[in-house]
């Protein structure tokens, strides 16, 4: 059974039974300060529209209405902490842990995992590298999250490298015909765009995240028929990607449009319910 339940996700966490779920995705607010709001748009050719596409043709936009929820903690990690505990019991003995946060917040976060699973199970800090959205002339611009993985035993977990999905080489005539045909697996540098405001895959929820980052994620670190849990859901791209994989999920949010998001994109998946 796939389930989606509606509500704080500490007590929730707290009534699931102990090494249930073989893998936990997590993409917790980034304690931005910010109220994190995105506004779907309807667009249609329009020759005295508002804006210009491709080959110059102008279209029109009307606003069909905006999500929002505000970011911000008082103290993050006091946040944070009890549910990350509840994380480390819920896993499997081979179960995985992949946190994903921003530069603002994860140097702290890795101190507090580390306390909690122990630094001899950080098995890695993925950057995921984008190149969309403005651009700061005041710094380098940030155009990089950070996902950090940790095994519940690191002499035990799973990472399926051959199903990895590859990529390809950045100088091809370098390696030869075979392996550039083949292309290479990824390293702990993902180059990968965000999810296109104007793609099928968008659902109009802020901080939405992209289904490929989640398929890699899932088809690495879990095996057809385990649970992913993500306890921070949000669009409910956690779930999409599992249930493409063959995967069952537990999805919790605190958000109403949250959940009337996830609704329209899951409720069509076989043996979902929601709570």
């Amino acid at each position: 059974m796939n389930k989606v339940y509606f509500g704080d996700n500490l007590p929730i966490l707290q009534s699931l039974p102990s090494e249930s779920v073989e893998l936990i995705y997590i993409d917790p607010p980034f304690n931005t300060g910010k109220r994190q709001t995105r506004t779907q748009l309807k667009t249609v050719r329009d020759a005295a529209g508002d804006r210009t596409g491709f080959n110059g043709q102008r279209y029109k936009t009307t606003a069909l209405g905006s999500r929002a929820y505000a970011d911000r903690f008082d103290d993050y990690l006091a946040f944070l902490e009890p549910r990350l505990r509840e994380a480390r019991r819920l896993l499997t003995a081979n179960g995985s842990l992949y946190f994903h946060i921003d530069y603002r917040e994860v140097h702290y976060c890795k101190i507090l995992l580390d306390e909690i699973f122990g630094r001899e199970c950080f098995l890695n800090e993925i950057i995921w590298a984008y190149d969309y959205g403005a651009r700061t002339k005041r710094k380098w611009p940030a155009k990089h999250d950070n996902i950090l993985w940790y095994a519940k035993d690191p002499g035990n977990y799973v990472f399926n490298y051959d199903q990895l999905d590859r990529i390809p080489y950045m100088a091809p005539g370098l390696v030869g015909p075979e392996k550039a045909a083949r292309g290479k697996t990824p390293t702990d540098v993902w180059w990968h765009t965000v999810v296109s405001p104007t793609g099928q895959e968008k659902t109009g929820y802020p901080t939405q995240k992209p289904l490929g980052i989640l398929k890699r994620i899932i088809d690495a670190s879990s095996n057809p028929g385990d649970t992913v849990l993500d306890f921070f859901a949000g669009s409910g791209a956690t779930g999409a990607a599992a249930a493409e994989l063959g995967r069952k999920f537990i999805l919790i949010d605190d958000n109403a449009e949250a959940i009337a998001v996830m609704k329209k994109r899951l409720g069509n998946v076989r043996g979902v319910e929601f709570v």
